[in-house]
């Protein structure tokens, strides 16, 4: 497993942008599928984005796509979420989570071992 830790939430207004990052402890970040989960109060763990291991391939849920942007940066070992356009249903704690293989259109937790700790994202009317 690898120890992953996020950052980057905050307090924003609707129509605006803020960008997360997950830092892995380990220089191996390259053999793991990256993911960003979000998780609103009362409701499930809802997949958001993944991307392959090269960064090649990214996939975004329906509700996200053409505002959210997920990338990676594997000498840097961190992966990032640019979140743009944002609304008040985009509240919610943000997950990141590493997993062995890209799972593309049809992610779920089971498909990651590692998870952060979260961070807060808060989208005002």
């Amino acid at each position: 497993q690898v120890q992953l830790v996020e950052s980057g939430g905050g307090l924003v207004q609707t129509g605006g942008s803020l960008r997360l990052s997950c830092a892995a402890s380990r220089r191996t970040i390259g053999t793991y599928a990256m993911g960003w989960f979000r998780q609103a109060p009362g409701k499930e763990r809802e997949f958001v984005s993944v991307i392959s291991r090269s960064g090649r391939n990214t996939y975004h849920t329906d509700s996200v796509k053409g505002r959210f942007t997920i990338s990676r940066d594997n000498a840097g070992n961190t992966v990032y979420l640019q979140m743009n356009s944002l609304k008040p249903e985009d509240t919610a704690v943000y997950y990141c989570a590493a997993g062995r293989t890209y799972c593309s259109s049809s992610c779920s937790p089971d498909d990651f071992d590692s998870w952060g700790q979260g961070t807060q994202v808060t989208v005002s009317s």
